[in-house]
């Protein structure tokens, strides 16, 4: 019998998973490693060790039955099987290592899959329905041509002996860097040694923590955008690794050891520094995500100013810098000392829809210090250096054709249909009396229903007009009360969804 060829399966049930075993060992030594107990039984699986090395398992309680491609070696081997509705434990080479306290602090559950879980039981319930997504902030325009032929062409000459490149410079294309500091930052100073090429702006988010360690203490806007694996937001995730951070609290949602800025209509979407404790790094996000708000100069020129007089760092996040219209500040630098106290990150995503093909940058001064006198800008090279080989060479060609005359030029022309997107979604809530903000700066809009649940309103939305929102609650405390509503859409999408909003808050 050819036993590299064995495979069982138990599949208990829809929600009881499937425990696979697999490759071959002939080894008794591995006996140990393979018991399995069953509440008030045990089922004994030690006869297939000499057939497992490794185990893939799934929990759950329900009725189970067993697929196999050797059904007549599980005869001779001392199975028992028990009703439904049984609890399995498994005890599967269990090692001697600690889990990271800190990975413990993590709440269950996260927005976006909450939503996607409720937007499928409505299409169970609603078959027939159109359902339209003003939710999740994905570009949905395709990425312009001459971008993508230059993606292309590059990914073509890696085929041939005088094209191809393997590794490159982990801090990035020299040309692009060059490219950015040139064309984003213009005339603010900016050089290209201080731009590090990345796959994108969350991933940079995380590496600026580890190289602050995990003694600093850390300010964040309320509300602010959630990460996509938990129901926090992606500074404070990243702060909670870190062991930045105490435990939650229940009531609140908030981490102990994180302050949390209220960012609110009252108060201009912008903190109140008065009231805020000092922390050592302060992340703003401008314009902001979920609230569509872009920070005047004079905000920012506070902001500025109070990370100077505190000696803190602010990491800013201008993801959407693209999207401003009026005289806002697309980037801290130009605001004057910000090169003294201030870190950059933005992305292609939503400025040249790389969603997929990630690529961002971060910003790094050379006048950036530590207390003691050292350039945070070292410290981050190493960061980059030893946790990072590079962003693709292919997106970066890309990048590179984003920020050519030509394709820049084409890469407005996007951003401008969902501007325009956001001007009638904007128009549409504002002739309807609805208390709204953004859309002007930003793709987001910011949709306030006094007295009522975010959640409440989320479903009242999608049971009634087919239309998927985010509840603002998923952003923060200071989200209750809101919804978030996205341009990334096709037009016509977006003008059946005003014409059901219409309806709705007609």
């Amino acid at each position: 019998m050819d036993q590299s060829s064995n495979l069982i399966e138990f599949a208990f049930g829809l929600q009881f998973g499937v425990i696979t075993l697999d490759q071959p060992m002939y080894s008794k030594q591995y006996d140990p490693f393979f018991q399995t107990h069953v509440t008030n039984s045990v089922l004994n699986l030690k006869g297939l060790a000499p057939w497992a090395t490794r185990t893939r398992m799934a929990i759950g309680n329900a009725s189970y039955w067993i697929f196999s491609s050797f059904t007549s070696k599980l005869s001779s081997q001392s199975f028992f099987f028990f009703k439904s509705s049984l609890t399995c434990c498994i005890s599967v080479c269990q090692t001697k290592v600690t889990r990271n306290a800190n990975m413990e602090k993590f709440r269950n559950g996260y927005l976006f899959p909450e939503i996607e879980k409720k937007k499928k039981a409505h299409m169970e319930k609603y078959p027939d329905a159109k359902v339209i997504s003003l939710g999740v902030g994905d570009t949905t325009e395709p990425i312009p041509t001459i971008v993508t032929s230059a993606m292309a062409e590059h990914s073509l000459a890696l085929s041939t002996p005088e094209g191809y490149k393997g590794y490159g410079d982990e801090q990035g294309n020299k040309s692009l860097r060059k490219a950015i500091a040139d064309t984003i930052y213009g005339n603010m100073g900016i050089r290209e040694n201080e731009v590090f090429i990345s796959d994108g702006a969350q991933c940079d988010i995380a590496r600026v923590q580890l190289m602050f360690g995990s003694n600093m203490t850390v300010t964040v806007q309320d509300p602010t955008f959630p990460v996509i694996t938990l129901n926090q937001q992606a500074y404070v995730d990243s702060s909670i690794i870190m062991g930045q951070t105490g435990e939650v609290l229940e009531e609140s949602g908030k981490y102990k050891g994180v302050e949390y800025m209220r960012c609110a209509p009252e108060n201009l979407f912008f903190p109140d520094f008065s009231i805020t404790p000092r922390t050592d790094i302060i992340f703003f996000c401008s314009p902001n995500n979920p609230t569509g708000q872009a920070a005047s100069r004079e905000q920012l020129q506070q902001l500025v100013d109070v990370a100077k007089r505190n000696g803190s760092i602010i990491v800013y996040d201008s993801a959407y810098a693209s999207y401003i219209s009026d005289d806002s500040p697309q980037s801290i630098y130009e605001i004057p000392g910000s090169k003294e106290v201030a870190i950059e990150i933005s992305t292609f995503s939503k400025f040249a829809g790389f969603t997929g093909v990630r690529l961002g940058w971060t910003v790094v001064p050379d006048e950036l210090l530590y207390s003691n006198g050292f350039p945070v800008l070292q410290d981050f090279d190493r960061i980059i250096c030893t946790c990072f080989n590079g962003a693709s060479s292919i997106a970066q060609a890309g990048g590179l054709a984003c920020l050519s005359d030509e394709g820049h030029k084409a890469i407005r022309g996007v951003i401008d249909v969902y501007k325009e997107n956001a001007r009638i979604l904007l128009d549409t809530f504002t002739s309807c009396g609805q208390e709204v903000y953004g859309g002007v700066n930003s793709p987001y809009l910011w949709v306030h229903f006094p007295g009522q649940k975010s959640w409440d309103i989320f479903s009242e939305i999608l049971e009634k007009a087919h239309i998927i929102t985010v509840p603002g609650c998923g952003f923060g405390p200071g989200g209750e009360g809101f919804i978030r509503v996205s341009s990334f859409n096709y037009k016509d999408c977006v003008l059946e969804a005003c014409s059901r909003l219409r309806s709705f808050l007609g």
